[in-house]
C-alpha cells in the first residue's frame, strides 16, 4: 500500500547539507518525490510505500546530518502524484517572511583537513577549501534562502570540476555555496608595506617567518582580522599590548592542538568538550603555565583551537605552537572585518597583514566560554552560536529587542522564534554603534520584517544609545523593558518556562532602576507572564560622580564606606587610597553628583580598593575579576564575612568592615578576598532561603555579570542546593548584559 507525505522541517537545515541528505536517504528507501530549500526551512514531498515512508521519516528525525539542528518537523497527509523518481528542486523564495534558522559558522571538518593536507588532491594547501559540513554561513550570507547568488562568493563562479561537485547529490559539496578551489576561487597574500607576497605557500612561509621573528601579524579570518603573535615571546606580547592600546585585559591564544591546550590550561571534560566543539569557542580555563603579558593578574587563560583551514595551515608551515590571536582593533573598538578598514585601522599596530579575497559580509568575534558549578556559559555569543535560535516565545508580532549599551546584542523574534545576534560592543564606541545599525538592519531584511508590524523593545534608561535610537525608529510599538527583569527574563526564556513562578537574583554592576537609581543587586518574585516585583535589595549605598566611579574603585568605596564609623586613614598604610577618594568624599559631603546605588559591582570594587586595587581599571569588571582570582589563592575552608539580611535589605557595612579589620591585622589578602566572597554567598543565599520559603517557591533563577564569578556562584549553588532548590542560570546567552536582549524580547512578547 502507497502513501505521500508534505514534511516541513524547521531549524538549521539550510547551508548543512540536509537536501543531499534527504535526496540519499529518499533513494536508500526506494522513494520518490522532491525536497527544496523554502523561506522557512526545507520542504519535502515523499511517496512509495507505506512502510519505508514511516523508516524515512523516522531516520529523518534521528540521522540528520552533524551540522544541522532540527527545531520542529511538521508532518501533513499528501496525495500520490506518481513522480518516477527524486529530485532536489530549486530554492522557493517569496511568500511568507522567512524563518528558517541561518547557520553560524562552522569549523573544517576531519575530511577537508584530509584534503588540505593530502599530497594528491587538487585543494591541497587551499585555506578556503570547505564543504556541506563545514566552513563559513553567517559570516557570508547576504539573503535567504541560503544560496550561492546570495552569499559573498558569488563574484567567483565555479570552474568545471568544483560546478560538477556542487551539482552531484552524491558527493560532499552538493550545493556547499562557498566551494572552490585553487583553479576558480579566491585567494590569499600578504601585505607587509610596500611588499606583496602572492601565492599561498609563498604567504604562509613569509608570515610564519615573522610571527617567529617577533613580529605582530593581522590574519583575515572567518569573521574579521586577529592581530598574532607567538604567545612564549614577552617582548612581542608587549609591543601588541603598547600599539593596540590594550593595558591589562587577558589575550585569548590559539593552540595548535589540543595536547599543546592541555599543557596551557587544565582542562575537565566540560571545558575539553567545548574546545572541540562545533562552536569552537574561546574557553576560559585556570592556567598550567605564567606567559609574561598574555594575562596580567589573572589565573585563567582564555584558549581555542584552530578552526579554520588557514589557521592549520600557519602551524602546518612551522608558526609557534601558541599563538595571541585577539580581535584586531584598538582598545574598545570593535573587531575590523573590511580589507580597506584593517589596513587603514591597523596601521601602525600590525608589521604584515595575511588577506583573504573573499569579503566578509558582517563582523563575527569569536565566542567566549567557561564550565561553571551550573554546567558550560557563554561569556561572549558570536561565532559558532550566532545568529542561533535559542527560545521559542508567543509573540504576536514580529520583536526587535535592542538590547543595553554595554556588551550589545539584539534579538530579532519572527515566527516565534528567537533570533539572537552576535556580541557588537560597547555603544559609546561609534564603530560599535555602526555594527548596532549594520546588524539590525541584517536581522530586520534577512527575516523581510516590516517596520509598521514591529514591536520594538529597548531599556528603561532614557538616555542609553540603544534607547535613543529606539525612540527614533518608524515601529508599530516601542516599549521600555527594566534592566534586571530583563536578566531573569532571559533565563526563563532559555528554559521554555514564561509562565513559571521564581524568585529571580539579578546582581551586575549597573541597571536603571524603577525609581531612577542604579540598581544592581535585585531579589525579584514573579514571571514573565505575570511580571516581577522587587522584593528585597542591597541596602542602598551613594556613588559619587556617577558613572566615573565604574572605573574608579576608590571612588566607588568612598560611597559605600561613607556608611561606616571609624574608619580608619584609607590614604594610610595599609589601604594607601589615592587623592581621588578624598575628592570623592568632598562630592559626597556636599552632596553633588551624588546617586543612590544598590550595585553589586560598585561592591566589589570597593573590596578590591581596600585590598590594594587602587588604581583606574583598563577594562570593565577588571577590579571584581582581581578580586576573585586572589580569592581563589586562598584554602576554601575560610570563615565567612557577615552579610546579614535587614528586613528587605541586605547589609554589606558588616561586610566591609569585616575587610577593613582583616586588612589593618595583617591578614592575607587571598584569605580576606576569600572570606568576602564567601561572605557575600552565605549573605544572599540565607535571603533566598527565606524568600523561597515565605513565597513556597522551589526554583532560583541567577543573572547578571557578577554571576560570571566562578567562584562566587559554585558557593551559592552549594548552599542553595542544601535545600532541595532548582538553581537556574544563564546557558545559551551570557549572563552579563549580551543577554538583555533576549528578556527583553520575552518580557514584550506578552504584553497585549
Amino acid at each position: 500500500m502507497k502513501k505521500a507525505q508534505s514534511i516541513r522541517i524547521h531549524g538549521v537545515v539550510q547551508g548543512v547539507g540536509f537536501r543531499p541528505f534527504v535526496y540519499r536517504l529518499a533513494h536508500s528507501h526506494g522513494l520518490c518525490g522532491w525536497v527544496l530549500n523554502a523561506g522557512e526551512g526545507v520542504q519535502i514531498h515523499v511517496e512509495g510505500a507505506a512502510p519505508a515512508v514511516d523508516r524515512f521519516v523516522q531516520d529523518l528525525q534521528t540521522q540528520p546530518p552533524p551540522a544541522s539542528r532540527i527545531a520542529e518537523i511538521d508532518l501533513a497527509d499528501a496525495e500520490i502524484q506518481g513522480f518516477a523518481e527524486f529530485e532536489i528542486r530549486d530554492s522557493e523564495a517569496g511568500g511568507n517572511a522567512p524563518t528558517v534558522r541561518i547557520s553560524p559558522d562552522l569549523p573544517v571538518c576531519a575530511s577537508c583537513l584530509e584534503e588540505l593536507f593530502s599530497g594528491e588532491d587538487r585543494r591541497r594547501g587551499y585555506p578556503y577549501i570547505n564543504c556541506t559540513d563545514c566552513g563559513p554561513r553567517y559570516s557570508i550570507i547576504l539573503g535567504l534562502p541560503y544560496d550561492r547568488p546570495r552569499t559573498t562568493m558569488r563574484d567567483w563562479p565555479m570552474c568545471p570540476r568544483c560546478a560538477a561537485e556542487y551539482s552531484d547529490p552524491l558527493d560532499r559539496r552538493f550545493h556547499a555555496q562557498p566551494v572552490a578551489c585553487p583553479d576558480c576561487g579566491p585567494h590569499f597574500h600578504l601585505h607587509a608595506g610596500d611588499d606583496v607576497v602572492n601565492g599561498e605557500e609563498a604567504a604562509l612561509r613569509e608570515a610564519v617567518r615573522l610571527l617567529r621573528a617577533r613580529r605582530i601579524l593581522a590574519v583575515k579570518g572567518i569573521g574579521g582580522y586577529h592581530l598574532s603573535c607567538n604567545a612564549h615571546d614577552r617582548d612581542a606580547v608587549a609591543d601588541l599590548r603598547e600599539r593596540k592600546f590594550r593595558k591589562e585585559k587577558p589575550f585569548a591564544l590559539m593552540a595548535r592542538d589540543l595536547n599543546v591546550a592541555r599543557r596551557l590550561v587544565k582542562l575537565s571534560p566540560e571545558a575539553e568538550s567545548l574546545l572541540i566543539s562545533s562552536q569552537s569557542p574561546v574557553v576560559l580555563a585556570p592556567a598550567r603555565v605564567a606567559l609574561d603579558g598574555v594575562a596580567p593578574e589573572n589565573g585563567d587563560l582564555g584558549v581555542m583551537l584552530p578552526y579554520s583551514p588557514l589557521h592549520h595551515l600557519l602551524f602546518a608551515y612551522g608558526a609557534p605552537a601558541a599563538l595571541v590571536m585577539t580581535s584586531a582593533n584598538r582598545s574598545s573598538e570593535p573587531i575590523a572585518y573590511e580589507d580597506d578598514e584593517a589596513l587603514e585601522r591597523l596601521s601602525g599596530i600590525a608589521d604584515a597583514f595575511l588577506i583573504g579575497e573573499r569579503p566578509i559580509a558582517r563582523r563575527v568575534d569569536d565566542s567566549v566560554c567557561a564550565v561553571t558549578a551550573l554546567g558550560p556559559a557563554v561569556l561572549r555569543r558570536a561565532r559558532g552560536y550566532a545568529p542561533g535560535a535559542v527560545a521559542k516565545l508567543p509573540a504576536d508580532r514580529p520583536i526587535l529587542a535592542l538590547g543595553g549599551d554595554l556588551k550589545n546584542t539584539i534579538t530579532l523574534v519572527v515566527g516565534g522564534e528567537a533570533f539572537v545576534s552576535q556580541h557588537l560592543g560597547d555603544l559609546g564606541n561609534y564603530d560599535a554603534f555602526r555594527a548596532f545599525q549594520e546588524t539590525v538592519h541584517d536581522l530586520t531584511s534577512m527575516y523581510e520584517v516590516k517596520w509598521e508590524t514591529l514591536r520594538v523593545v529597548h531599556d528603561l534608561h532614557p538616555e542609553y544609545v540603544s534607547s535613543l535610537f529606539a525612540q527614533a525608529l518608524k515601529a508599530a510599538e516601542i516599549v521600555a523593558v527594566q534592566h534586571h527583569r530583563a536578566h531573569i527574563a532571559s533565563v526563563l526564556a532559555e528554559h521554555d518556562a514564561l509562565d513559571r513562578r521564581v524568585l529571580g537574583v539579578a546582581f551586575d554592576g549597573t541597571g536603571f532602576g524603577d525609581d531612577g537609581a542604579i540598581w544592581g543587586s535585585e531579589f525579584f518574585i514573579g514571571s514573565i507572564e505575570k511580571g516581577f516585583e522587587r522584593v528585597a535589595h542591597l541596602r542602598p549605598a551613594v556613588l559619587p560622580g556617577g558613572d566615573a566611579a565604574a572605573r574608579h574603585p576608590v571612588q566607588a568605596a568612598a560611597g559605600f564606606l561613607a556608611g561606616l564609623d571609624d574608619l580608619p586613614d584609607l590614604t594610610a598604610e595599609p589601604f594607601n587610597f589615592p587623592r581621588r577618594y578624598i575628592q570623592a568624599r568632598e562630592l559626597i559631603e556636599k552632596d553633588v553628583r551624588v546617586f543612590p546605588t544598590t550595585s553589586a559591582g560598585r561592591l566589589f570594587d570597593t573590596a578590591a580598593a581596600l585590598l590594594g586595587f587602587t588604581r583606574e581599571i583598563s577594562f570593565e569588571g577588571q577590579a571584581a575579576i582581581w578580586l576573585e582570582h586572589q580569592a581563589r589563592g586562598a584554602r576554601p575552608d575560610i570563615e565567612e564575612h557577615p552579610l546579614p539580611l535587614d528586613g528587605k535589605e541586605l547589609d554589606f557595612r558588616p561586610l566591609l568592615a569585616a575587610v577593613i579589620v582583616d586588612r589593618k591585622a595583617g591578614r592575607s589578602v587571598p584569605e580576606i578576598a576569600r572570606a568576602f566572597h564567601h561572605g557575600l554567598a552565605a549573605g544572599v543565599a540565607r535571603a533566598v532561603l527565606d524568600l523561597t520559603a515565605q513565597e513556597r517557591l522551589d526554583t532560583v533563577v541567577l543573572s547578571g555579570g557578577v554571576f560570571q564569578n566562578r567562584l562566587l556562584l559554585e558557593r551559592l549553588v552549594n548552599l542553595l542546593r542544601t535545600a532541595s532548590l532548582a538553581v537556574w542560570c544563564n546557558r545559551e546567552v551570557p549572563a552579563n548584559d549580551g543577554g538583555l536582549s533576549l528578556g527583553q524580547a520575552a518580557m514584550a512578547c506578552l504584553l497585549q
